[in-house]
């Protein structure tokens, strides 16, 4: 694989110690040119300390430490404007606990190429998912086709973290008007990337959830998602968005 664009993996952390390690030698292995930002929310079991013990073997690391807890929507933003200014070309979204596979990184590199955000999709050939309890599934299947119908989105995973954006994508949404997390989060930069024109492509990837470490979903987050779905209509059709 030869990639050409600078291109930055965003990874936000809160108590990863287990996975932090072999989550970033495993991205940074897929290409010599990648480059990946950990944003870490002060995890008290010590993630920060080991990805600046690694920044020491590895200049293509960076970290982005926050104070405390304050949500995954809003740790990409952070993400986002690190990636504007310090002018990379490409963004991912990515997980730190495996369940986005980092082998899937050259498919999406080659899917950019004629795109402007590229979505892993669990749900685009079928259903995707390993190790997930029915009812998670079908919470989060049925938030899918709800978030279809509600919007006109065609887009089959509209709730997945795993994706690449081109920086024009980011510099046209108001990353400061940006206030959602979880699964509003990714719903919300979709639709507004969608409502602009962009090329959006998906493509199929196997999510397998986490092994190690503790979930960050709850049925909480996917009831946020529900509603957040009516609000982005509404902008829309007044032309807030």
């Amino acid at each position: 694989m030869n990639v050409r664009m600078k291109t930055l993996i965003i990874i936000p952390t809160y108590n990863e110690i287990n996975n932090i390690n072999r989550i970033i030698k495993t991205v940074l292995s897929q290409d010599l040119s990648l480059e990946i930002l950990i944003v870490d929310d002060n995890s008290p079991d010590g993630t920060g300390e080991a990805v600046k013990k690694l920044q020491d073997e590895d200049s293509r690391i960076h970290l982005l430490e926050r104070e405390g807890k304050m949500g995954l929507g809003t740790a990409y933003i952070c993400g986002f404007k690190y990636a504007i200014e310090n002018s990379f070309d490409l963004i991912f979204e990515m997980d730190a606990d495996f369940s986005h596979n980092p082998t899937e990184i050259p498919n999406f590199l080659e899917s950019i190429k004629e795109n402007d955000l590229v979505l892993g999709s669990r749900y685009i050939q079928g259903v995707n998912v390993v190790n997930w309890p029915l009812r998670r599934l079908i919470l989060s299947y049925g938030a899918n086709v709800y978030t279809r119908i509600i919007t006109g989105m065609t887009v089959k995973d509209a709730t997945g973290g795993f994706k690449c954006f081109r920086r024009e994508v980011l510099e046209a949404i108001d990353l400061d008007k940006i206030h959602s997390n979880g699964y509003t989060f990714q719903i919300e930069m979709t639709y507004k990337a969608w409502k602009k024109g962009f090329r959006i492509k998906e493509i199929p990837i196997v999510f397998i959830d986490r092994v190690q470490g503790q979930s960050k979903m709850s049925r909480k987050i996917i009831f946020e998602a529900i509603f957040m779905v009516w609000k982005l209509r509404f902008l829309s059709l007044v032309g807030r968005l």
